[in-house]
Formats: C-alpha cells, structure tokens, sequence
C-alpha cells in the first residue's frame, strides 16, 4: 500500500533523517556526482542543498575565500570545520536564499525529499542570471497518480504514459535530464511552474538506484 505522507511527517521518517548518507563527501566528490567543477561555478556564489556534514563546503572555501558559500541540510550535524561557510539548518522545501548564487547543486539529497518538482522548481528562481543548477535526481522516483504501481516501478517518471508528461514538462521547462547518470540540470535563472499538484510521498518505497531506501513523490495533473 503506498502511503502519502505531507513534508512534515515525513521529514521524521528515519529513512528521511538519516545523517549517515553522504554526510561526510568530499569536494572532490562532487565533481564526480555532478560533472561540474565546482570552483570554476561559483564566482556569483554557491548554494548547497542537503549539504551534510559541509566537508566539501569547507574545502571549497579554503580554497576559494573569496566565494559566497551557503550549504542548508535537515539534520544540522555540521563539521567544526565548516563555519568558514553559511550554514543552515532547515527544509530544502520551505528555506530560501536572500541573493541569486551562480551555482545551486544537490547531491542525492533529492531522494529524500517530498515535493521534488517544488524543489527544483523553487532552486530555478534563486539563480543568477547565467547560474547553474546540478543535481542527482532519479526521474523513477516521481509518479503520477493515475499510473498503476507496477508501471510506476519499472519506469516511474522514466517510462509509461505519466512519465512521459512528467519528462516533456521538465524539458519544456528548460531542464536538461540524463536518465543514464540520473542527472537534471538547469542554466540560467527562471520562474517555473509545472502542471502538476503534489499529493505526498512515499517513504516506504525502498532502494532507488543507489541501492539505500529513498522517497517516491506523488503528483497529479492540474485539470
């Protein structure tokens, strides 16, 4: 049975509040998560979402002192090391910056967040004029909910007749998806608005492809 939990029940889900995930991840991870180098990104700032333990932030800003470095995450359990930067200790899905950055990314942070569309959607607005949005986003994980279960999991937002909508919406919203890493990406800032209501999640759903449980959202077309 699939369950559909609002955002603040389920961000004290465990498998929401786990701080064991990514917490510690290097800077240099980043580069391999993303595809980006992050320091050639953030002369107009950098945003981290879901930002864990900050690590890579603190390296960041060891090399780059210059730079305008803010990382938000749920859980809060931030390094020492980390205070050169801006943190943050609140919900991706209700925080928002007070400036445009030049870079926004998230690494699997998105798998265990509610509203994933409102995220990105959101993350679109607070970008400089030329800024680059990156993250890890598994297109499976986002389901329509006229679309039946065993469809969902073997394609979810990747394949059926819901995914398709779900993938020509975030494309004429000019995101760039790589289903093959499972990459969505955006340049340069705009206001999106996706043609869909979010109904809840589903924290029970499992392992995605990282192979550690994830959350399914539920959406469902504006008539």
């Amino acid at each position: 049975m699939e369950r559909r939990l609002d955002d603040v029940t389920l961000e004290r889900s465990p498998v929401v509040a786990n701080c064991a995930m990514n917490r510690e991840r290097t800077l240099r991870s980043y580069g391999r998560e993303l595809g980006i180098d992050v320091l050639a990104e953030i002369d107009h700032g950098w945003l981290d979402l879901c930002c864990g333990a900050g690590r890579a932030l603190a390296e960041a800003a060891a090399r780059r002192p210059d730079a305008r470095i803010t990382g938000v995450d749920l859980a809060g359990h931030f390094l020492p090391a980390a205070s050169a930067v801006r943190l943050v200790t609140a919900s991706v899905a209700e925080w928002a910056p007070d400036a445009p950055y030049g870079l926004i990314t998230c690494v699997h942070g998105l798998h265990y967040v509610g509203d994933k569309l409102g995220v990105l959607a959101r993350a679109a607005s607070w970008l400089s004029a030329d800024g680059l949005l990156v993250a890890n986003f598994d297109a499976a994980s986002v389901r329509l909910a006229d679309e039946s279960s065993s469809g969902a999991s073997s394609g979810g937002a990747g394949g059926g007749a819901g995914g398709r909508r779900v993938g020509a919406a975030l494309r004429e919203a000019g995101f760039h998806y790589d289903g093959r890493r499972r990459r969505i990406s955006l340049r340069g800032r705009r206001e999106v608005r996706f043609p869909f209501r979010y109904l809840g999640a589903d924290d029970q759903a499992g392992p995605n492809y990282t192979g550690q449980p994830a959350v399914d959202s539920f959406y469902e077309p504006f008539q």
